[in-house]
């Protein structure tokens, strides 16, 4: 599959079957991520794989709505950033769930963006607490780093039409200035 058709088949999935996903595929993955640009080289970025489906359930809480896909999934990587070593962790983070997105649509892989950073939830007190916070109790991160988003993978039965051209939003492109 050539790049252009990855991108137009790519659909955020949020159902998915029982179906594991392989450790090859995961490595993939993964892979994908590592290979993905940073500013000024300095790779701010870890991932956390996740597997157990206790800590699934979990992280399915970790936002008040928009991450219970993560309960069914079979996979999900979080994705966070040390903002002590780079002021851009954000777009370094985004660029790496963008490109592990597009080698799980190249493999045939559901997956979907829970999007955590400036997001809340309910901590088990009852008190609201951010994504971030909530999550980094639960996997024991550093102070330093922050979770910016977690890509929930799964097989699914769904098989979304691609986008196609004719969908593109052709007047957001503009040449030389806004008009």
């Amino acid at each position: 599959m050539e790049l252009s058709e990855i991108m137009f088949n790519r659909r955020s999935i949020r159902k998915y079957n029982n179906e594991e996903i392989s450790e090859e595929d995961l490595k993939s993955i993964l892979q994908a991520g590592l290979l993905a640009p940073s500013s000024r080289n300095l790779h701010p970025v870890e991932m956390i794989v996740v597997r157990d489906k206790a800590m699934l359930d979990s992280l399915s809480q970790a936002k008040t709505a928009g991450a219970g896909m993560l309960k069914e999934a079979s996979r999900a990587i979080v994705v966070i950033g040390d903002h002590d070593r780079s002021d851009v962790w954000v777009e370094d983070c985004s660029i790496v769930m963008t490109y592990m997105m597009l080698k799980a649509t190249e493999l045939g892989i559901a997956n979907c963006w829970v999007q955590c950073r400036k997001r809340t939830t309910t901590d088990s007190k009852g008190n609201t607490v951010t994504s971030d916070v909530y999550i980094k109790e639960l996997l024991e991160l550093p102070d330093n780093y922050s979770v910016l988003a977690i890509l929930s993978l799964g097989i699914s039965d769904e098989q979304p039409v691609p986008h196609t051209a004719d969908e593109l939003e052709l007047s957001k492109l503009h040449d030389g200035k806004w008009q």
